[in-house]
């Protein structure tokens, strides 16, 4: 007798009923989970805009406004009041996007301005939902069936892109998923999947009909394909191909015209020259648009109008953003310039300040000359779709108050292909007059212009897009003509939250070690690189030109030097340049004091680089001796900023310790403070950077270390502080460090301290400067003075717990109370006083070093400024512009 089989039923049932319980249990949470990962698929699927299963925006693609609690579902949402708005909108409403971007906007008009649009959006009747191409589409018809093919897992039948719709699939909306991408054939399959493809099925591949038989997600009434069985749709556009360019021209055919089309911003004048000496001829044109708020550069520019018939600057100018709709009116509208201009030009060409060329002008004459009539545009060389939502097309900006508003999703019109990558290009003229003299009838264009004009980056997509869907789509060269010098790790740091409620990418400078990328462009049909920034390193613009135009001699002056604006007398003054002038204005004090003159007006502020270092900035001012009779003197100090620093001698991570300082407009991209002159006054925003050097010796025992930076303000209170983890390497790393500090800091010096455990690893004192102007006016009262230097607020909250082991790197109440006091009084100083003041301050971390004389005195002996190397006013032939007259 089997024992086994004979207990096995009762110990069963014993067994079962200790557990029924539990079993229980974890049904009801298997259950629970099964309908929570359920209802997460309906909700990716239904969410999305485009059609396509939702992707967590990375950190490229991410919206800036700040992160708000999830509203609980069935809770009612927050509504604007006009009390709020100061006005009544047309309408309720509801976007959340919206709803922020009007809390945030600071001026009546630009809340007006969004909120039109939202309610017109709201209402269905701002954008166009269905548009015809007019690029020709040979045999294709849209929404035509082709009928039931077979398809295989290894080998797909439509294989150029792929998406689930999860629950809202059929063949209408597969097919303007595929057309928007730009495929000619569209295909659904099992219910929910919708597949894109360039190639027609294969005959061999058909199937009956029947075999297509799975109900369509979307629309219950249709049939999306079978399992591995396709419905194949077409979507009434042709293959796309772009064109071949051209090398040579046939023999006698005229040699093209350009129009360069210069959008420049900032005050790198001298780099503008540098980059008009490469690209001039008397036969081409140079129309030159320069940003609203650049005064210096306008200024400067404009003075070439009467020494050259083809240099011309915009009058109608544009204050232009990163990302900003702007840019593309500002490209539309000079281009409108210069088809109304007398010029002769055959293509146009938009270049900034950071452009320079990899080839001689002759040779890219002679590219375009055989390329007569094409549009050279660089694609984004990505899924379409992808391309779309990183891109934030499927979203509606706003420009106002100098920011891009995003306010809420958006469907892109159905019937066209979007496309789009660079924004800068190279078109030609008959496509350039289409752009800009829209027909009314031209239903297509005028939509585009409306979509665009709302969209962020819009210069990236507007012309590919156009090109794309009209009679010009034959003229498409995937070629912008450029080589960019992207390192995506460094220039996707979110850096542009400022002006836009999105993240975006930027390209990095090229230096010496990227030569190897300016090389490789040699035998390619490229004619541009960016970026270049002399500030940021000149050798390999010098590198750059010796190889286009032979090496350089051994008498060129000034050749490894660089000068760029600071500040200039002549620019309209604001709130902008109260602490350029306030410093200024006491180094020329303590400069005239050193020379024994007395100072009248300072004229220029300027950066000076020698071989890519940094050798201070240059004080340009007027003087007068004495005598009243005497003539006016005209002088240049050069000042070294400093900042006190000390290092720990005997510790380990002090000695590899470098470049410790605070500044500020630390750029991620480039790893740099940009404050070059380390001016920091009251409301600025304070960071501190450093480079732990590598160790030479990887075989050595690696250390991390768990440091804190202390941020302690004049009165020697804790304002800030900040936990820094340093780890060990073979390679230097650079790392900065952000403050949260309460604005307007106190004026005064200031101490950063890094401190271990038991030690201090770092101090460094620094100067915020106290103001003597307020937006743009000198200080003339106590109460506007006191607004402006007499911050003396605490940024940690008042229950801040101080740890024990901080207390002794502050100072004690009874020294904070006269310190205290103190800047109590010189919070209210004005005139003399505060003049005073502030040069005791800024003698302590301004060093003036050597000065010239513009033109020679026989009782001053100083030398001439024209003969000193790194005076402003010392020859700099490679960025002198006249010179192309001679």
């Amino acid at each position: 007798m089997d024992t086994h089989s004979t207990q096995s039923p009762s110990m069963s049932v014993r067994w079962l009923r200790r557990y029924r319980a539990f079993f229980l249990i974890l049904l009801c949470i298997i259950g629970i989970q099964l309908f929570l990962a359920y209802k997460s698929l309906d909700i990716v699927g239904s969410n999305n805009g485009s059609g396509l299963e939702a992707e967590a925006e990375s950190s490229d693609a991410a919206t800036a406004s700040p992160a708000r609690p999830r509203p609980v579902a069935g809770t009612p949402q927050p509504r604007l009041t006009a009390k709020q708005l100061g006005f009544e909108p047309q309408c309720d409403i509801q976007a959340k996007e919206a709803i922020s971007a009007l809390q945030r906007a600071k001026t009546k008009d630009c809340r007006q301005h969004i909120a039109q649009i939202a309610c017109s959006i709201q209402a269905g009747r701002f954008y166009a939902t269905q548009l015809t191409s007019s690029c020709p589409a040979g045999n294709h018809t849209a929404n035509v069936s082709l009928g039931c093919y077979r398809d295989e897992k290894d080998h797909r039948l439509l294989g150029g892109y792929f998406s689930s719709f999860k629950s809202s699939n059929s063949p209408s909306r597969c097919v303007e998923l595929c057309l928007q991408s730009g495929y000619p054939y569209a295909g659904v399959q099992y219910g929910r999947e919708c597949f894109c493809g360039f190639d027609t099925p294969p005959s061999a591949s058909k199937l009956p009909d029947s075999s297509c038989n799975i109900k369509c997600l979307g629309n219950a009434k249709e049939i999306c394909g079978g399992f591995y069985a396709m419905n194949v749709y077409e979507t009434g556009i042709a293959k796309f191909t772009a064109q071949l360019a051209a090398t040579s021209s046939p023999t006698g055919e005229s040699r093209v015209r350009i129009a360069f089309l210069l959008t420049l911003n900032g005050r790198a004048l001298r780099q503008v020259h540098r980059l008009l000496k490469a690209l001039y001829a008397p036969e081409h044109v140079y129309y030159i648009h320069v940003d609203e708020r650049q005064d210096y550069l306008y200024r400067k520019l404009l003075e070439l109008e009467t020494k050259f018939s083809n240099i011309r600057l915009a009058r109608k100018r544009f204050s232009t953003i990163w990302g900003g709709a702007s840019l593309l009116t500002m490209l539309l509208q000079c281009m409108q310039d210069l088809l109304k201009s007398n010029w002769q030009w055959d293509f146009v060409i938009n270049l900034s300040e950071s452009d320079f060329p990899v080839k001689t002008l002759d040779k890219l004459v002679d590219f375009l000359s055989a390329n007569r009539g094409r549009n050279f545009v660089k694609g984004h060389g990505r899924e379409t779709q992808k391309f779309i939502q990183k891109q934030g097309l499927d979203k509606t900006f706003v420009e106002c108050d100098t920011h891009m508003w995003r306010i809420g999703d958006r469907k892109l019109p159905a019937g066209i292909q979007v496309d789009g990558g660079s924004d800068w290009v190279a078109l030609s003229k008959s496509f350039v007059d289409y752009v800009t003299h829209p027909r009314k009838d031209d239903e297509l264009l005028q939509a585009l212009l409306k979509l665009f004009r709302h969209t962020l980056l819009p210069a990236e997509s507007f012309f590919h897009t156009v090109l794309r869907n009209t009679e010009h789509c034959h003229t498409y060269v995937d070629n912008n003509l450029h080589v960019t010098n992207w390192k995506r790790k460094q220039g996707c740091k979110c850096q542009y939250k400022h002006v836009v409620d999105w993240c975006g990418c930027s390209p990095n400078d090229f230096k010496p070690e990227d030569w190897a990328r300016l090389q490789a462009t040699e035998q390619k049909s490229l004619f541009f690189a960016r970026k270049f920034e002399p500030i940021i390193n000149q050798a390999v613009l010098l590198q750059l030109e010796e190889w286009l135009y032979g090496p350089y001699t051994q008498e060129y002056v000034n050749l490894h030097g660089y000068w760029q604006s600071l500040y200039d007398h002549e620019d309209q003054h604001g709130g902008h340049d109260d602490l350029a002038r306030s410093v200024g204005d006491s180094l020329m004090r303590l400069a005239a004091k050193q020379l024994k003159v007395a100072p009248l007006e300072l004229l220029e502020l300027t950066h000076y680089l020698h071989r890519d270092q940094y050798k201070g900035f240059l004080v340009r001012f007027r003087a007068r001796r004495d005598d009243p009779n005497a003539k006016d003197l005209y002088l240049e100090t050069r000042i070294r900023p400093v900042q006190q620093g000390k290092l720990a001698r005997n510790a380990r991570f002090s000695k590899r310790l470098r470049n410790f300082e605070v500044s500020t407009d630390f750029d991620q991209k480039e790893q740099i403070a940009r404050n070059f002159a380390k001016l920091m006054g009251p409301n600025s925003d304070l960071v501190l950077s450093y480079t732990y050097q590598g160790s030479s010796d990887s075989n050595s025992a690696s250390h991390s270390y768990n440091l804190t930076l202390l941020w302690l303000d004049p009165l020697g209170r804790l304002q800030d502080f900040n936990e820094l983890h340093v780890e060990d390497s073979t390679t230097d790393v650079i790392n900065h460090s952000k403050t949260l500090l309460k604005q307007p800091l106190t004026p005064g010096i200031w101490t950063a301290k890094l401190i271990g455990r038991n030690s201090i690893y770092a101090q460094l004192k620094f100067l915020i400067a106290p103001l003597a102007y307020g937006n743009g006016q000198p200080l003339q009262s106590v109460d506007n003075a006191q607004k402006r230097n007499g911050g003396l607020g605490l940024s940690l909250p008042e229950d801040f717990e101080l740890p024990v082991e901080w207390q002794q790197h502050l100072h004690n109440e009874n020294e904070q109370f006269s310190l205290r006091q103190e800047a109590e009084s010189h919070g209210k100083l004005l005139g003399v006083d505060l003049h005073n003041w502030i040069d005791g301050l800024v003698g302590k971390f301004f060093q003036l070093r050597e000065s010239c004389l513009e033109e020679a005195q026989t009782d001053l002996p100083l030398p001439l400024c024209s003969e000193t190397l790194w005076s402003s006013r010392a020859p700099d032939p490679k960025s002198d512009v006249e010179a192309l007259l001679k």
